[in-house]
């Protein structure tokens, strides 16, 4: 599995590259703060929400530690998605919130 660190992750926004981020938290968790531009889509949700991503594209999956989003990771992967899972989890962002 790809991994990038959340220091990687945020030089690549602000360098205005595009990035495609999922956040497999929960709504709780969500609330609490997000990386800008990230889209909500619960882990237990990934699943039937495959219809939401585009193969073509590169999916950064988060979650709070980097647990959830490497188990995202591993599916969606064996569904033939190109995905980088952030290591550390939102614990490790030091970037903006939203």
């Amino acid at each position: 599995m790809k991994e990038i660190t959340p220091k990687e992750l945020a030089e690549k926004i602000k360098a205005g590259d595009k990035v495609n981020i999922i956040d497999v938290r929960e709504d709780e968790e969500v609330a609490q703060g997000m990386i800008p531009g990230a889209r909500h889509i619960r882990l237990g949700d990934i699943p039937e929400s495959l219809d939401q991503l585009d193969k073509k594209e590169h999916y950064y999956m988060v979650c709070r530690s980097g647990g959830r989003s490497g188990s995202a990771c591993q599916f969606l992967e064996s569904q033939g998605y190109d995905v980088t899972n952030m290591a550390g989890g939102m614990l490790a962002w030091e970037d903006e919130t939203e």
